[in-house]
């Protein structure tokens, strides 16, 4: 039943000819639901719009959002207060989005809790400052899925989930060699998923007939359908995907090869930055099975301006509110631990910071894949074996550049407004494609346009144009590239994208190299990430590399902190029991 539904689906966007599919199940009403959406009633089923052109998909709220019960542990907190006497000094080693989550949750239930962060800056991976000149740089592209729930939670408690992000339209826009574009359009007169995912897939113009077949018999075929029935078993088979590449599992499902490096590939540089070929099935099935299942997460949003402006700074003033001290410049130098009769580490007592000693009840690791090889101490990994797996995760090196220029990059319709900087086009209302852009033609997997898609934090201003956000994966090539040769290589791209953009100059650029970003989600690596609770009962993990039910990314991040924070609020009475313990034992003797 499961197969026909798609198939009837699929005959019916690609042919348009009810007697092709009329004798399938569901046929009947397949013709009838097409008939409402083609005709001119059909805005009628939709609930509303928001912003100016944006369809929002019926029954959704105010912002769009359709589930909105997903997001009630993040926006409300942990609901739990320690009393005095259970109160916890906590020690957070990384001041990312993991850690500083982890801190929200940790301070607003009671505890005493202090942030040490390597950098200058907070974010991590989604960190950002100004330089010199007041630009703002990025460690890299930021967009949020609609099925960021937890961390759209965390938007609505800290009150900023209206200012702080940019609904974009319901499409994925792909741009080809000489200004081409193709889309993946989900816009459906406001009907949700799975309808409009296949329709979005079978009217794309980035692939042709053969291959939009070869798609569907391979989704349709997939764990992706049994998730319309059962979400959950179904994600227990995608899971039992991990060993396999998804070109391997997506080939031997009947997909094309075609359908891989034109729409797949971007797609999964984007999530990744590694392509088919190297990226897990379960990883790009966690995706397919989101969009197919939930209407919103396919739905895409950009913060309204720097993540320094629009993130950190709200988080922070969170933080400063329950007492939490936030230490940048504060590179952790070892972890102080007691270990039992036989050797093994047994309690963290506390760690080192440059010369001094911090004790702490707690502490909890909230670092990326580089930062935690670095941080354990060799006692740990030869202890432990939960320890030793995380150092077979690797991560992904990856360069992010940005390049402004005197004029709309991405204006193909109008050359008068391409070249016009002398109009007011602040809030977002420059010319070009406000949305995130990704390309099979470019070494960039996604890009933007930040002074149109995020226009704040003076990434629009006046007499100024296009301020692209280019990520150029796989990152290797460019690791020993200079600044000057990766920027350059990467505007000889797009003017290869956007030819008319060959009349503009580039004005400004910046590169931002990462060695190691997100982890490599290769096949047979989601078995080595660590739980959040570890061996040694008071040291803890949190990070998006460690292990929850999404992919590493700034949800996973958040994911994981409010595991964390779950967790050490469990064995609150566990840890202060401990520190009894050593209290007494601490004590002299007579």
């Amino acid at each position: 039943m499961r197969f026909n539904i798609l198939l009837s689906v699929t005959l019916l966007f690609l042919f348009g000819n009810e007697s092709v599919f009329a004798f399938l199940p569901l046929g009947t009403r397949l013709v009838s639901l097409k008939a409402r959406i083609d005709s001119e009633d059909a805005f009628s089923m939709v609930a509303g719009s928001i912003g100016t052109g944006v369809e929002k998909i019926a029954g959704s709220d105010s912002d769009g959002l359709l589930d909105t019960s997903r997001m009630e542990r993040a926006s409300k907190g942990p609901g739990i207060k320690v009393s005095s006497s259970e109160r916890l000094r906590v020690g957070i080693i990384g001041a990312g989005l993991a850690g500083m989550i982890t801190a929200m949750d940790l301070s607003e239930a009671g505890h005493q809790v202090e942030i040490f962060e390597a950098r200058k800056f907070v974010g991590g991976k989604v960190g950002s400052w100004v330089d010199k000149d007041g630009n703002h740089i990025e460690m890299g592209l930021h967009v949020f899925f609609g099925c960021y729930y937890n961390l759209f939670g965390i938007f609505r408690r800290l009150g900023t989930f209206d200012s702080a992000l940019r609904l974009k339209d319901h499409r994925h826009m792909f741009v080809n060699k000489g200004g081409k574009i193709g889309e993946l359009d989900f816009r459906m007169r406001g009907i949700g998923a799975p309808f409009n995912g296949v329709k979005a897939f079978l009217t794309s113009n980035q692939l042709n007939v053969g291959d939009k077949l070869a798609n569907a018999l391979a989704l349709a075929t997939s764990p992706v359908v049994k998730a319309l029935f059962n979400f959950d078993a179904a994600m227990v088979d995608v899971r039992n995907l991990d060993a396999i590449s998804f070109s391997e599992w997506f080939l031997r499902q009947g997909g094309s090869r075609g359908s891989i490096e034109r729409l797949w590939d971007p797609i999964a540089y984007a999530l990744g930055f590694i392509d088919c070929d190297n990226i897990s099935a379960r990883c790009m099935l966690t995706i397919f099975q989101l969009f197919a299942v939930r209407s919103e997460a396919s739905v895409l949003r950009m913060l309204e301006g720097s993540p320094e402006d629009f993130i950190h700074k709200p988080i922070l003033a969170y933080l400063k509110e329950r007492g939490v001290k936030v230490n940048t410049s504060a590179r952790i130098q070892d972890i102080i631990y007691t270990t039992d009769g036989s050797g093994k580490p047994a309690q963290v007592t506390g760690i080192k910071v440059g010369e001094n000693v911090r004790e702490f009840d707690c502490v909890v690791a909230a670092t990326d894949v580089p930062g935690i090889k670095k941080l354990l101490p060799q006692g740990f990994r030869e202890s432990y074996p939960f320890f030793n797996k995380i150092y077979n995760l690797v991560g992904v090196p990856v360069a992010t550049v940005q390049l402004r220029f005197d004029g709309w990059v991405t204006e193909l319709q109008d050359m008068d407004k391409m070249k016009d900087v002398s109009s007011d086009y602040g809030q977002g209302k420059a010319p070009g494609l406000d949305n995130l852009l990704y390309s099979a033609d470019a070494e960039f997997s996604c890009f933007a346009d930040l002074a149109l898609t995020s226009p704040s934090s003076n990434y629009y201003q006046e007499g100024k144009g296009s301020l692209l956000q280019c990520v150029m994966t796989p990152g290797d090539k460019w690791m020993p590239a200079s600044q000057e040769e990766i920027s350059n290589a990467c505007l000889k791209q797009v003017r290869e994208l956007f030819p008319s953009t060959r009349d503009l100059n580039c004005t400004w650029s910046h590169v931002v190299k990462l060695a190691e970003s997100l982890y490599r989600e290769a096949p047979g690596m989601d078995k080595n990430r660590p739980s959040q609770r570890t061996p040694i009962p008071n040291f803890y993990m949190a990070g998006s590399y460690t292990y929850q039910d999404y992919i590493d990314s700034m949800e996973g991040a958040t994911k994981s902190a409010l595991l964390c924070a779950d967790v050490v609020l469990e064995d609150t009475k566990v840890l202060v029991a401990m520190r009894e313990k050593a209290a007494v034992s601490a004590q002299p003797k007579n």
